[in-house]
């Protein structure tokens, strides 16, 4: 089986100020990775979870407009008997 290396995405130079350069970098020593590795690491999964909390929103909304909603009480509840919480 042949192995085949993933095509790389073109990427574009973007700038950026954060006050956050020092955490950056003393993170990308840690990791002995680049300043360059670790903000393009943290984009992604930002964009990773904003992206999956969008979809489950919207989602939602779809679902309720369907009707299939639940008093809150009633998910609050299962969540609880779910993780052994007292209610």
């Amino acid at each position: 089986m042949e192995h085949i290396m993933p095509q790389r995405v073109a990427s574009e130079p973007i700038t950026i100020r954060t006050a956050k350069v020092a955490e950056i970098d003393a993170l990308a020593g840690a990791m002995d990775r680049s300043r360059n590795y670790i903000v393009n690491q943290a984009i992604e999964q930002y964009l990773e979870a904003n992206t999956w909390q969008i979809e489950r929103i919207r989602d939602g909304i779809a679902a309720a407009r369907k009707g299939k909603v639940q008093p809150a009480g009633e998910v609050f509840a299962e969540i609880a008997a779910k993780h052994g919480w007292s209610r």
